[in-house]
C-alpha cells in the first residue's frame, strides 16, 4: 500500500514564505508532485518532478515555487516564496508512474492534504 503523507502546510502574511514535506512509501512510482485544490474549485497541479529530476511547473508559479525530490528517502518538498492569497489552498501530494499533464488522473496516489492560508 503506497502512502503519501504531506506536512508544512500553516497560515503566512502575503509575501511569505512555506515549505511542504511529502513523506512517500516504497513503490510510489517514478513522478510525484504537488496539486491543490481551494475551496468551490478544482484540483489543479502546481508542480512536478521525476526521478530523473526533470521538472514543470504551473504558468502560475512564476518562479516562485520550488519543487525538490530526494530519491534516497523519498521525499518530497516544495518551497513556496513569496506566496499571495491567491495561493491559499489544500495541498496534495501525489505520485504516478506517468508524467503529469497536470490532469489529476495522470496520478495514481494521493496524500490527504495540508492547508495553506495566506493572508493580505
Amino acid at each position: 500500500q503506497v502512502r503519501l503523507v504531506e506536512s508544512g502546510g500553516g497560515s503566512v502574511e502575503s509575501g511569505g514564505s512555506l515549505r511542504l514535506s511529502c513523506a512517500a512509501s516504497a513503490g510510489s512510482g517514478n513522478c510525484m508532485a504537488w496539486y491543490r485544490q481551494a475551496p468551490g474549485q478544482e484540483r489543479e497541479g502546481v508542480a512536478a518532478i521525476d526521478s530523473t529530476g526533470r521538472r514543470s511547473y504551473a504558468g502560475f508559479v512564476q518562479g516562485r515555487f520550488t519543487i525538490s525530490l530526494n530519491n534516497a528517502t523519498n521525499t518530497l518538498d516544495l518551497q513556496m516564496n513569496d506566496l499571495k492569497p491567491e495561493d491559499t489552498a489544500m495541498y496534495y501530494c501525489a505520485a504516478g508512474v506517468t508524467w503529469p499533464s497536470f490532469n489529476p488522473r495522470d496520478m495514481d496516489y494521493w496524500g490527504k492534504g495540508t492547508l495553506v492560508t495566506i493572508s493580505s
